[in-house]
C-alpha cells in the first residue's frame, strides 16, 4: 500500500485495520504515514516524501520522488506481493500500478481521480493501470464500467464519522454561543493561496452583513497559523476589527455545526457542510488563466461536491468574478431569512449522507479479500 497524504494515511488505517480482522496474519508494507504503521504498516519510506503540491514544489522534489519509485518497485518486483493498492496520490501510484501490473501483480486503486469534473482521459490511464477502483461516490463505478474497468462504491469515510443527528445545539453549548443568536461559518480554505484570494472578498461580505444584520454573530476557522495571520491582516486592513468575529484555531467542524448558513470555499469543506446539515453558499477564486483553463477542460456545470452528487444547484456557487461582496451578502441572506428552504434542504442532506454511509472499511475490506480470494 502507498499513501502520501493525511487524508490517504486515515483512509488507508482504517482499510488494514478491516483486513486484519478478518485475516489476522496478513502483512502490509509499502509507504504510509503514522496512523498506516499503527494499524500494522511497515513503511519504507517517510509518508511525508510523497507529500508534494503544486508544479514548482513537484519540480524541486522530482529526483527524489523518482529515486523513491524506483527503489519501491525495485523491492514489490523481487518480491511480489498478492495486491498493490495505491491510495489516492495518482501521479504517484498509477505509474507504479501500471509497472506492476506488466509484472503480473494484482493492482488495485483506492479513491478515484476526478474524472467526472475534468480530465476524463485519464480515465483510460487509470484502467491500464488498476485492475479495481474503489470508489468514494455512487456514481463512479458507472463511469468506469463504461469503459470496461471494475470498480465498487465502498461509501464515504466522512459519512461513517460525522453523526446523522443535527450537532447544533451541541456545538453551540462547546463554544458556549446562545441557542438563539443568528451564526454564520466563514471557511476561507485551508490553503494560504486560498485565503489570501478569499479573505479580502469575504470581510468585505461580513461588513455588509453585519451591517444588514448588527445581530448576526461570524465564525472563522482557520487551520494554521500563516491563514490566521493573513486574515488577520485583512482585516484589520479593512478596518473589521471591531466586528463580531471569531477567529478560531481549527474546530471548522463545530463551527458549521453551530452556524445557521456556511460560506465556504469549494472542496472537501463543501460535503462536511452538507453532512452537518447546513445550507451553505459556495465560492472560489483563482487565477484569470487558470479558471480558464480549468473551466474549458470541465465536463460538469458544478464544481460544491453536493451539488455535484445530487446533479443539480442545491446550494448557490459563486466562483470567479461572480464571487463579489453584493452577490454573496445576497446569496447568504436569502438562506438567513427563508427557515423552511433551509429545514426542506437539511431533508436532502439527509438523503444523501445516508447514501454515503456505507460502512466504508468494512465495504472495502470485502472487496480486497474477494480480489484475494479469501471473501
Amino acid at each position: 500500500m502507498v499513501a502520501g497524504e493525511a487524508s490517504g494515511d486515515l483512509l488507508a488505517s482504517h482499510l488494514i485495520a478491516a483486513v486484519r480482522e478478518r485475516v489476522p496474519d496478513a502483512e502490509f508494507v509499502g509507504i504510509g504515514g503514522p496512523r498506516m504503521q499503527a494499524a500494522g504498516l511497515q513503511s519504507w519510506w517517510p509518508a511525508e516524501t510523497l507529500a508534494v503540491m503544486g508544479f514548482v514544489d513537484v519540480l524541486k522534489r522530482l529526483p527524489e520522488l523518482l529515486r523513491v519509485r524506483s527503489g519501491l518497485l525495485r523491492r514489490l518486483k523481487e518480491a511480489p506481493p498478492d495486491l498493490f493498492i495505491g491510495v489516492d496520490a495518482p501521479d504517484f501510484n498509477l505509474p507504479v500500478e501500471r509497472k506492476l501490473r506488466r509484472a503480473g501483480v494484482r493492482t488495485m486503486h483506492y479513491v478515484s481521480p476526478s474524472i467526472w469534473a475534468w480530465r476524463g482521459g485519464r480515465v483510460h490511464k487509470i484502467g491500464r493501470a488498476a485492475q479495481h477502483v474503489l470508489c468514494l461516490f455512487p456514481f463512479e463505478p458507472e463511469i468506469y464500467a463504461k469503459q470496461g474497468i471494475a470498480a465498487s462504491f465502498v461509501g464515504h469515510p466522512l459519512a461513517d464519522v460525522f453523526p446523522l443527528e443535527d450537532q447544533r445545539l451541541k456545538a453551540r453549548e462547546l463554544l458556549q454561543i446562545d441557542a438563539e443568536e443568528q451564526v454564520l461559518a466563514i471557511l476561507p480554505g485551508s490553503r494560504n493561496g486560498e485565503v489570501s484570494r478569499l479573505a479580502p472578498i469575504y470581510v468585505e461580505t461580513i461588513k455588509r452583513l453585519a451591517a444588514e444584520r448588527p445581530a448576526l454573530r461570524f465564525l472563522v476557522p482557520l487551520i494554521t497559523r500563516s491563514t490566521r495571520d493573513i486574515f488577520e491582516k485583512v482585516l484589520h486592513e479593512a478596518g473589521a476589527g471591531d466586528l463580531p468575529i471569531r477567529l478560531m484555531f481549527g474546530h471548522a467542524h463545530d463551527a458549521m455545526a453551530a452556524s445557521d448558513v456556511v460560506l465556504v470555499a469549494s472542496g472537501t469543506a463543501t460535503l462536511e457542510a452538507a453532512l452537518l446539515k447546513r445550507p451553505m453558499v459556495i465560492s472560489y477564486k483563482v487565477g484569470k488563466w487558470t479558471f480558464k483553463i480549468v473551466r474549458a477542460m470541465g465536463y460538469l456545470p458544478w464544481v460544491g461536491l453536493p451539488n455535484i452528487l445530487a446533479r443539480e444547484f442545491l446550494v448557490p456557487e459563486l466562483l470567479q468574478d461572480d464571487a463579489t461582496p453584493e452577490k454573496l451578502s445576497a446569496a447568504l441572506g436569502k438562506w438567513l431569512d427563508d427557515a423552511a428552504a433551509r429545514a426542506a434542504l437539511a431533508g436532502k442532506f439527509e438523503q444523501m449522507h445516508l447514501s454515503l454511509r456505507q460502512n466504508n472499511a468494512d465495504k472495502a475490506a470485502a472487496v480486497v479479500l474477494a480480489a484475494l480470494g479469501r471473501a
